[in-house]
């Protein structure tokens, strides 16, 4: 993991669907009303690990335990920098906790065909969940 790591997305599935956010619907703001997953930007020096985890709490209230993160790759965003996506599993009983921060309009459970076929979601995490979903240049961290 490098210094250039910009920021972090977690796929959480809570049982078996995403847990995803819908943005806000503001002027200027990128992918405005669109669907997202958890995570955003690195601050300081945190893993992005630790960035994806810690944006999960401030977006959706849960505290996620590193060890239940069984997944992660790093990609290239469009500006070159470094952006990781990692995916995690929660039981279905874990929705219940669940309380959006103060970003997003709403959030809600979304089963992974409906997330890679909405017009609606960011499109740069559709083939970024097939890849976990396909299990194509896999890296596990424990």
């Amino acid at each position: 993991m490098t210094t250039d790591v910009m920021g972090a997305k977690l796929a959480l599935f809570i049982g078996k669907d995403l847990a995803v956010i819908l943005r806000d619907d503001r002027p200027g703001l990128l992918w405005a009303d669109h669907w997202d997953l958890p995570g955003g930007g690195r601050e300081g020096n945190e893993s992005p690990l630790d960035c994806a985890i810690r944006e999960t709490r401030e977006e959706l209230s849960l505290t996620i335990p590193p060890q239940i993160v069984t997944w992660g790759r790093a990609y290239q965003n469009s500006i070159g920098r470094t952006v990781w996506f990692f995916a995690a599993k929660l039981p279905a009983h874990h929705r219940d906790d669940i309380v959006l921060g103060d970003e997003g309009q709403r959030w809600d459970l979304m089963a992974p065909d409906r997330f890679l076929a909405d017009p609606k979601v960011v499109p740069v995490f559709k083939p970024r969940l097939r890849d976990y979903l396909d299990g194509v240049n896999t890296q596990l961290f424990n």
